[in-house]
């Protein structure tokens, strides 16, 4: 993974493509672990998705947008569902959540993964049993609390001591018996960026199984009355391609099972593998799929409940790029190309597009790598060495890093990033006041629009001054 200088890229070393980014045999070629299951290029090399062009689709809803194939998530939820048969697999809204996506995974089976009182709020409104859906959160406010204990939230993983005391406040002041799981660090480094990496030690989640502190808030939460313990959850970070990383988790999160089953003569009836399965963002990523992931975690829990001498628990994990990832793209318009002069004589083209970090923030935060294709139309150009820029002023405003894109890519064509369906419309702002741009699905050459389109209007109209 390459990461831009923290004052921006101009302040970086300026390099060439990096290795894993080979030429291309055909520029206006898709590669198909990028994109959703019915995306496609036409005869005239045209992006479609779902039976439409996205000329069609930028005439209608305009540019940039976030298009989303509903058919495909629904079909990677349905995976899950199928390949975890017996787990609870809830689907991680933070990834992408509005109220179409919570009708639809409940559709399919899947539970909800929420982590804030507006993630909540979203949830159910769109109707999802509140019975289905936990709540996760580092710093959950009383306010939030006592919402989800009104509405008998199915779980709530604690966080901190400080949680604690609040729910047992709430519990005995609204009459609850809220059903809890302890989020616990067990030290385990997935390979992964720091930001998203959140099962070691240093880190602001969950509570430590090394310094004991995770062993106390078991026994403190079983301890009351009102509190129902269900289990131990764990999270070892994001992007993650394959099982390895679980297996030490597995075993660590299970030998504190273990120890608290010989001291209370209780065995925890669940345990929670978190989610940060991987996608395929560009050529280098070869991500399991939910078969490969299922046969794995099971054989590695089975292992290590054998080894720790404990009947397997009630299992869960928690999907969200993986599922809503691959399933959309977000579409741009270009509006300048620049060549700049590299270092040895190479050129990289520039191509600013009408959106920017304002609609993905990853690349600029923690150097994440993309892709681009051109959307609108076949070229029979030589591929050139591109970056993706957005209209933000910020050196750093880069959305692809790396591509190679036609040479004649020029203004007013359409560009499509894959991969855009986690986390680009859920970390969206408005930084330069930028309207954020609206999500579309697309099912059977029809286009529904999920969330609209900001305007300048709404800017103003929260500026009460």
């Amino acid at each position: 993974m390459s990461h831009t200088h923290v004052a921006g890229s101009i302040h970086a070393d300026v390099s060439l493509a990096p290795v894993w980014l080979g030429l291309p045999d055909d520029v206006n070629e898709l590669l198909p672990k990028l994109w959703s299951r019915n995306a496609a290029k036409n005869g005239d090399g045209e992006l479609t998705v779902a039976g439409l062009t996205v000329s069609e689709i930028a005439d209608q809803v305009g540019t940039p947008a976030y298009v989303l194939d509903e058919d495909d998530l629904r079909a990677r939820a349905r995976d899950y569902a199928t390949s975890f048969a017996g787990w609870g697999v809830y689907y991680a809204g933070k990834s992408f959540l509005c109220k179409a996506v919570v009708r639809w995974i409940a559709e399919e089976g899947l539970n909800l993964d929420v982590c804030t009182g507006g993630e909540l709020a979203v949830a159910l409104a769109a109707g999802m049993d509140p019975a289905r859906i936990g709540l996760h959160g580092n710093n959950k406010s009383e306010e939030e609390l006592a919402t989800a204990l009104r509405v008998g939230v199915g779980r709530i993983i604690v966080d901190s001591d400080e949680e604690i005391g609040r729910l047992i406040g709430l519990s005995d002041q609204l009459d609850a018996r809220p059903q809890l799981m302890v989020r616990v660090t067990a030290g385990v480094e997935a390979h992964t960026h720091e930001y998203i990496s959140t099962a070691h030690e240093d880190q602001k989640f969950g509570f430590s199984i090394a310094g004991g502190q995770a062993a106390a808030a078991l026994r403190r939460i079983h301890d009351h009355p009102r509190l129902q313990l269900l289990g131990i959850h764990s999270h070892i970070g994001s992007q993650i391609f394959d099982a390895e990383g679980f297996e030490v988790a597995v075993r660590r999160t299970l030998r504190l099972h273990a120890a608290f089953a010989a001291e209370t003569g209780v065995e925890l009836p669940e345990l929670d593998l978190g989610g940060g399965f991987g996608i395929a963002y560009t050529s280098q990523d070869t991500p399991a799929t939910p078969a490969e992931l299922a046969a794995a975690l099971n054989a590695i829990v089975k292992a290590e409940c054998g080894l720790a001498g404990v009947v397997v628990p009630k299992l869960s994990i928690e999907p969200g790029r993986s599922i809503s990832g691959p399933s959309a793209f977000t579409l741009y318009r270009v509006g300048t190309v620049k060549p700049v002069q590299l270092d040895g004589g190479a050129t990289r083209l520039y191509v600013s597009v009408d959106g920017g970090m304002s609609d993905n923030i990853r690349t600029a935060l923690y150097g994440a790598e993309y892709s681009a294709t051109l959307a609108s139309r076949r070229s029979g150009a030589e591929p050139a060495l591109s970056r993706v820029v957005g209209k933000h002023c910020e050196s750093g405003d880069i959305v692809v890093r790396d591509e190679f894109l036609p040479a004649d890519i020029r203004p007013g064509d359409l560009v499509a990033v894959p991969g855009a369906g986690a986390y680009s419309r859920s970390m969206a702002s408005n930084y330069n006041h930028v309207p954020r741009p609206p999500v579309v699905s697309v099912r059977d050459g029809a286009i529904t629009t999920l969330v609209r389109r900001e305007m300048i209007e709404d800017l103003l109209a929260l500026d009460v001054s």
